[in-house]
């Protein structure tokens, strides 16, 4: 009896073992399999208390796949991000209208810097670092309530389910500067008017940045990129396109009259705001576009055609945008030195908590 005792406990052991064995295969398959998810979300940590984070990306997020196939709207970018980056995990890409300002100029040492604000409802942002294996290290400022975060709803520091959307985040950028020094931001615009070619891939207005931002190494280059694939705007909202960079070229891209359109500036600066700057249009939205730009183009002429980075982030808070009833509608601003590769990005005007960066960061 004893001896069958014994026996049956050996055997409970063996398949103990046996069972924790497998488990720890497991585990380590799915370590190996999600180790740069893992990796990217253990890097991501809150910058700014009103929404803010920064987190580097770390691995493939498919974006040359991605670019064979592109998407004729945000259902089949929402199919792919689920299916390549989020594990079958839902996401909802949720857009709105914002009003923003953007330029480009020299300081005083002839570096070129890039500055952007973005005016929202409350959006939550990311400060995101990637380095794809056959495109360009960049930085980019992702829009978190693309992603379907708010301010009930935050990404969590870490390992969390709470975080898992961020990894999306590649996909969503709304400005970004990458190793070559070529910058870009998107601003929205009253109207579009686009005729696509069946025989080129469709992007949409997030992941034409990224196109620009992994694969340009000039804006001469970020032009024929845009003109080699087809675009549609997410949520309806229709937008041009900032482009600068380190050598002080810099142009707006525009949607119109059923073309890529380019307007390149007659100074030494460019300034973007939401009207239709092509062929002097000036289709603006009805709001404040138009003294936004030449509150910036004042104080540019006023600083004989150059600023200093303090310059430029006092004059993008000066012209972030108010609400009809108040409301700070202004999210970010960000102020990148192309020549430099450096930055500096902050949270709803508050340059009191001001997160400075270096493109090699996450190397």
């Amino acid at each position: 009896m004893e001896k069958n005792k014994s026996k049956a406990k050996r055997w409970i052991m063996i398949g103990f073992l046996v069972l924790l064995a497998m488990i720890l295969i497991c585990l380590f398959v799915l370590f190996i399999t999600f180790r740069n998810e893992i990796k990217s979300l253990k890097s991501l940590k809150k910058i700014d208390d009103y929404g803010m984070y920064t987190m580097t990306y770390y691995g493939d997020y498919g974006f040359d796949e991605f670019l064979k196939q592109g998407a004729e709207n945000d259902s089949e970018i929402e199919d792919f991000i689920v299916k390549r980056l989020l594990k079958g995990l839902p996401i909802q890409i949720n857009v709105t209208g914002g009003g923003c300002t953007a330029f480009a100029v020299k300081n005083e040492n002839q570096e070129i810097l890039f500055a952007r604000n973005f005016d929202f409802v409350y959006a939550p942002s990311m400060h995101l670092y990637t380095k794809p294996a056959n495109g360009y290290a960049s930085v980019s400022t992702v829009n978190l309530s693309f992603a379907g975060y708010s301010k009930d709803h935050l990404p969590t520091e870490g390992l969390s389910i709470d975080s898992f959307l961020t990894l999306a985040a590649p996909y969503l950028p709304f400005d970004g500067m990458n190793e070559k020094g070529v910058a870009i931001a998107l601003l929205a615009v009253p109207e579009a008017q686009i005729k696509n070619d069946d025989q080129k891939v469709t992007l949409n207005s997030t992941t034409m940045i990224r196109l620009v931002l992994d694969k340009a190494a000039d804006v001469n280059e970020a032009i024929d990129l845009m003109k080699s694939y087809n675009i549609y705007f997410s949520g309806d909202i229709d937008c041009h396109y900032l482009i600068a960079d380190s050598t002080g070229k810099s142009v707006l891209v525009e949607y119109y009259d059923n073309a890529l359109q380019v307007v390149e500036a007659d100074t030494s600066y460019q300034i973007a705001s939401n009207f239709i700057a092509f062929n002097d249009l000036r289709i603006g939205e009805g709001y404040t576009e138009f003294e936004r730009y030449d509150t910036v183009e004042e104080t540019i002429r006023n600083h004989r055609n150059s600023l200093s980075a303090e310059n430029a982030m006092d004059l993008l808070n000066e012209v972030g945008v108010y609400d009809t009833d108040g409301t700070d509608k202004l999210q970010w601003s960000v102020v990148y030195n192309l020549t430099e590769k450096t930055g500096r990005i902050w949270a709803h005007r508050n340059t009191d908590n001001l997160f400075e960066f270096t493109l090699d960061r996450h190397s």
